[in-house]
């Protein structure tokens, strides 16, 4: 079993994380989305207005 190393200030502030995290995916995969989704609005918005079929 391995022991856990206890730290001085100065080697946690020398610590780096990875460059791509989970949330960092989790983030562009919801803005990915946001504007997938605001294209396929826009066009039912186009394909209404040329059919002429508004709701009312």
């Amino acid at each position: 079993m391995s022991q856990l190393k206890v730290l001085k200030k100065q080697e946690l502030l020398e610590i780096s994380g990875g460059a791509i995290s989970g949330t960092m995916i989790n983030a562009f995969v919801r803005g990915i989305n946001a504007i997938i989704d605001l294209g396929r609005s826009f066009g039912t918005a186009i394909r209404r207005i040329q059919t002429g079929q508004f709701c009312r």
